[in-house]
């Protein structure tokens, strides 16, 4: 079968979980190699055999962890030249976006960004689909020309496990200069919560004008928790100083893409919907009841989420025994 290069994301050995994903989609287009840059790879092999990796390239070099990107796309330019794989999946993290652009252009290759849907055609090529022009239309695409450099938005799959020994290869890279030209003096982890990385969540609720203050996201945050959600909010909300930015959802934030998105107090517009038109399932609750978010939604409360929310979070708790 042809080899499939799928790049790890993982903070200190510990796998996040769109390689998971990719691990998945890959398994539909040949044999799954994931690719481990830096140290704790030992760590990392079982769960990354266990999602059906069959082999794990390894570089341990301080080089890629001292320095930005430019070391792990030395590492995959030449491990790509030298096993001659069918296609390279990354995730769609703005450090996977970067990489990917600079080995399409190593590789002479096609490149493809921000896939919700990967599969095979009849040879075999990867075909992916996107959601582009804002999220207003979905589209399919391959490349034509060298080996297929994709990226994935999370969420893209539900990962499936497929047991495998994986044979664990090292490998010495050889970094050009130009690579340790910056380097990185310190890392500051971003204090995180309880809740799921939002990016990452299976869930998303997200909050908009009409929560209307910041000590209301409360209600927003309750109902998250019932449900093991992450917490999002509309531009509207983070430019009045609402929520953080970090959580805002939109063409200008972060772009999400989970198994069930609930929109609380948003009208959607364009911008906000374009984050996450690409939802699997889509649930508004708005007291206007001409809001555009429900010709988007799959399902839709006209009322006051004041109401609808704190009832949906009670009964869900009291389902939950």
């Amino acid at each position: 079968m042809a080899e499939i290069l799928v790049l790890v994301d993982h903070v200190d050995g510990t796998v996040r979980k769109p390689t998971l994903e990719l691990l998945t989609l890959a398994r539909r287009l040949g044999e799954p190699s994931a690719v481990y840059l830096g140290p704790g790879a030992d760590t990392a092999t079982d769960v990354l055999g266990t999602y059906g990796a069959q082999k794990v390239y390894v570089v341990d070099a301080p080089d890629v962890a001292e320095h930005l990107v430019t070391p792990a796309v030395d590492a995959l330019t030449q491990i790509a030249a030298s096993s001659g794989p069918a296609a390279v999946l990354l995730p769609s993290s703005l450090d996977g976006k970067e990489i990917a652009a600079r080995l399409a252009v190593r590789l002479e290759a096609g490149l493809i960004t921000d896939a919700v849907d990967i599969t095979a055609d009849e040879d075999g090529r990867p075909v992916t689909e996107q959601s582009v022009f804002a999220a207003t239309y979905q589209v399919t695409a391959h490349v034509t020309e060298g080996v297929p450099v994709i990226t994935v938005k999370p969420n893209a799959t539900a990962p499936e496990p497929a047991p495998a020994t994986p044979v664990v290869e090292k490998v010495d890279v050889t970094f050009d200069p130009a690579a340790t030209a910056t380097r990185v003096l310190s890392r500051t982890p971003r204090v995180g919560g309880d809740r799921p990385e939002l990016t990452e969540a299976d869930i998303v609720v997200s909050g908009g004008r009409g929560v209307n203050g910041a000590e209301n996201f409360a209600v927003i945050e309750r109902l998250a928790d019932a449900l093991g959600a992450a917490v999002g909010a509309s531009r509207a909300a983070v430019d009045a100083g609402w929520y953080p930015h970090s959580h805002q959802v939109g063409q200008t934030g972060t772009q999400v893409s989970p198994q069930l998105y609930i929109a609380a107090g948003i009208s959607g517009a364009i911008q906000h919907r374009a984050g996450m038109q690409t939802s699997k399932t889509i649930v508004a609750v708005n007291k206007d009841a001409d809001a555009p978010i429900f010709e988007l939604a799959d399902y839709g409360v006209v009322g006051d989420l004041f109401k609808v929310l704190p009832q949906l979070a009670e009964e869900i708790d009291r389902r939950r025994g």
